[in-house]
């Protein structure tokens, strides 16, 4: 699997395909003379930041921090990247979804969007 190809900034869905955000990053853990292993992916502004403007992503990292899943929460990866909350996740879960709602009420209200 080509994680940046498959995974990164493709739609992150719930089991009733309600949209939560974007995966904005992937965190692997490196081990020397092994290949890395993924523990979970990002989701949130700061981690988008911190790919394209990491002084930004500091600066931003004063107020908040990104929402990580871990990888084993993970069901489907096709065109959407489907997770399943387990224990602790559904809390994680419904604030991404609280997020995208008021995201899309305020987007909506663009004109020519």
């Amino acid at each position: 699997m080509d994680l940046i190809r498959d995974v990164l900034d493709n739609q992150l869905v719930d089991r009733n395909k309600r949209r939560l955000g974007k995966v904005d990053g992937i965190i692997a853990e490196l081990r020397p003379g092994q290949p890395p292993i993924v523990k979970c992916i990002e989701v949130g502004l700061v981690a988008k930041a911190r790919r394209f403007y990491p002084g930004l992503a500091k600066w931003l990292g004063r107020w908040s921090q990104p929402s990580r899943i871990p990888w084993t929460a993970i069901i489907d990866i096709g065109t959407d990247v489907e997770v399943a909350p387990g224990g602790g996740e559904t809390t994680l879960l419904n604030t991404l979804l609280n997020t995208e709602r008021r995201a899309r009420k305020i987007v909506c209200k663009i004109p020519g969007n």
